[in-house]
């Protein structure tokens, strides 16, 4: 198991946003996590890259606890993650965000990029290259001197994803990857989540599209208010009738 979550709890003053969820996450699959709004989701992905503390629980990262780490430790694990409002460097250019993310595992330190030896400029010179294979790989290789700023939504949504995925990422976490995208821009988000996995990526996804969650999902989980209510293939979540009552209001799903 890359991901073992266990009892995950997060109180707020007296609310539980979450209460005790419990799952594991295979290597190598495309797990969603599924609910209404104010399910707890979000807070879920931040206790597991640090951007919140639990109340109590843990996280195991390869069997590692993980628990409450820094989100820089967790990245350094080899966990990223996007977050629902895109944040991009939009006043640097594509290829630069997508180095910033290469960065993070840079060698060298600031000592030596002052000096500029050459071991930082051949490092630098690595890391452009790997950023642009990146960018390659999302399929905005074109927009590599554009301004982040100046990119079409759906395309600042790719770069993200490619600055994610420039940190070497085991694990990597999309906060409502098609929010915002029209249908053309949803099907090539969904190949491009696909070929991540076929990568050898694992790949956890919240999600309100329910195409996009019955169409590249191996595996479902469900939360409302702050619970896990179900978790199963996406056959098994489409026909579960404590979800189809709590979150999908009694229609069937697909």
């Amino acid at each position: 198991m890359i991901l073992e979550v266990r009892d995950l709890t997060k109180i707020f003053g007296g609310l539980k946003a979450i209460e005790e969820v419990s799952f594991k996450v295979k290597q190598g699959i495309i797990l969603s996590v599924i609910g209404p709004n104010g399910a707890g989701k979000t807070t879920l992905f931040n206790c597991l890259t640090g951007v919140l503390s639990s109340t109590r629980g843990r996280v195991l990262f390869e069997g590692a606890d993980a628990t409450n780490k820094r989100a820089h430790e967790i990245t350094a694990k080899g966990v990223a993650r996007t977050f629902q409002n895109i944040r991009v460097f939009g006043s640097m250019t594509v290829l630069e965000n997508v180095m910033i993310g290469q960065h993070l595992r840079s060698k060298e330190g600031l000592f030596t990029a002052i000096l500029g030896t050459d071991t930082f400029r051949k490092e630098e010179d690595e890391i452009r290259s790997k950023a642009l294979e990146y960018l390659e790989f999302a399929g905005i290789q074109d927009y590599a001197d554009t301004l982040a700023e100046n990119l079409p939504y759906g395309d600042q949504k790719r770069l993200e994803i490619a600055r994610a995925l420039a940190t070497e990422p085991k694990l990597l976490l999309l906060d409502e990857p098609a929010a915002g995208m029209n249908p053309q821009e949803t099907w090539e988000l969904m190949e491009l989540i696909k070929r991540i996995r076929e990568w050898g990526k694992t790949v956890i996804i919240i999600e309100h599209d329910m195409k996009v969650v019955m169409g590249i999902s191996d595996r479902i989980i469900v939360l409302d208010h702050g619970v896990k209510i179900a978790e199963g293939t996406p056959d098994e979540i489409r026909n579960n009738p404590y979800v189809i009552e709590a979150y999908l209001g009694k229609e069937e799903v697909g």
